[in-house]
């Protein structure tokens, strides 16, 4: 089976998840782009770079490649029960952000937000890394540095397209104090790899926040949804959100020359059910690790509630002794309102994420009967899941189907990665 020499082998076999680590690791040899049916992919700065030393170096941190807990087994103080399907869980918690702009604003509850917040007010951080709308072209994202509650609450809310907060790690490293990172799964998995060989980095990371993530969509996917919104021309778009506004809120797109107050809106159900997730790129095929178990707290949505009329609730993860820190003492700060609930919840919010996991253990034995690159996933077990959570036809699909989609996505041909024009 072929191994990537370079990151660039990474996004030629279609195996990157946009992360963006790689730009940072490599900032002479590597720029970020957006490309229309793939999402954020590493180029090279010159025709030479693409093989250069840190275009090979920065493979060894990249999660499209690997992703790896130290043991499968539960440390002491982790929820055992939870240790093999979900990661590290050392808590669970249920509720919101107490502020209740940020509450409203918010995905969920706006708990990553309100978090983050704490931190940099109340726990002497010097800000936080996300991503938001770039304001030029407000369908695609841009990494930012927050310094406070009003430029999160500007960011807050799911952006179901192409991102690259690992980019600008930069930022985190040369701040005054240690930040708060935000990001999908695996890019907090990559900042993971990342502070195993730059400890300067290291030193500066204050926390990070995970976002539950079921795959992101291209570019090409949220222009599809603006063409349902009866957007025909994107240049005159104002603004585009995903979610938010209520739980789980409306995509909701704006304008420049729309009466004041006016809005086109999609149900989560028509832009995500209908149109986003169709749009996946192909590395979330291969995910693991939905639920951020690289990261101190990961925050997702409690599914297994009714949603209607709700203003919003968010379910965290506390994965690691930090992680359990910063929330209790955001709960006792009053910064959070939540609550401790079972373990039995985390499964019940998330019914369709053992099914997606055992699923995966199906398609990369298929890819790699085929002689296909794919990810080396360590101590996150998947078989079982595929043995005991899948129906007949759902292993013929994850396997079967996987066959088909070889051809259908051409992945024994190298991704043509052609920048946008914006």
């Amino acid at each position: 089976m072929p191994q990537p020499q370079t990151v660039h082998d990474v996004a030629d076999h279609k195996l990157c998840t946009g992360c963006g680590v790689c730009a940072y690791l490599a900032p002479d040899e590597v720029r970020m782009v957006d490309v229309l049916d793939h999402g954020r992919r590493p180029l090279p700065i010159t025709p030479v770079a693409r093989n250069g030393a840190g275009a090979t170096a920065a493979v060894g941190c990249c999660p499209g490649v690997r992703l790896e807990h130290d043991t499968e087994q539960a440390a002491p103080g982790e929820i055992a029960e939870l240790r093999a399907a979900w990661g590290p869980v050392r808590a669970i918690y249920e509720g919101y952000a107490a502020d209740p702009e940020i509450r409203f604003a918010g995905s969920s509850g706006g708990v990553a937000t309100a978090l983050a917040a704490f931190c940099i007010e109340r726990q002497g951080m010097a800000g936080a890394l996300h991503i938001g709308a770039r304001k030029d072209v407000p369908y695609l994202n841009e990494t930012k540095y927050s310094l406070g509650r009003d430029d999160l609450l500007a960011g807050a809310g799911s952006r179901y397209a192409p991102a690259s907060p690992c980019d600008r790690l930069d930022l985190i490293e040369s701040a005054d104090a240690p930040s708060a990172f935000i990001g999908k799964p695996c890019d907090v998995a990559a900042v993971r790899m990342a502070r195993q060989v730059r400890p300067a980095l290291d030193a500066k990371v204050g926390v990070t926040i995970a976002v539950f993530c079921a795959g992101t969509p291209t570019t090409q996917g949220t222009l599809e949804m603006l063409k349902v919104l009866g957007v025909d021309d994107p240049a005159r778009i104002e603004s585009v959100h995903y979610r938010g506004n209520g739980w789980p809120g409306n995509a909701r797109t704006r304008l420049v020359d729309d009466p004041p107050g006016q809005e086109r809106t999609l149900t989560y159900e028509q832009s995500w059910g209908d149109i986003l997730q169709k749009h996946r790129q192909w590395r979330c095929y291969l995910c693991a690790d939905h639920t951020g178990e690289f990261a101190d707290v990961a925050v997702g949505d409690p599914w297994y509630r009714p949603t209607a009329g709700d203003p919003g609730r968010s379910l965290v993860l506390a994965r690691t002794e930090r992680g359990v820190r910063l929330i209790e003492a955001a709960i006792a700060a009053g910064a959070l309102v939540l609550e401790p609930v079972e373990p039995k919840i985390l499964p019940a919010s998330q019914p369709n994420l053992l099914r997606a996991r055992g699923a995966v253990w199906g398609r990369l034995v298929t890819l790699r009967a085929a002689g296909l690159m794919t990810p080396r996933l360590k101590h996150l077990p998947m078989s079982t899941m595929w043995r005991h959570n899948l129906s007949t036809k759902e292993k013929l699909q994850s396997t079967v189907g996987t066959l088909r989609r070889v051809r259908r996505k051409q992945l024994r041909t190298r991704a043509t990665l052609t920048p946008m024009d914006n």
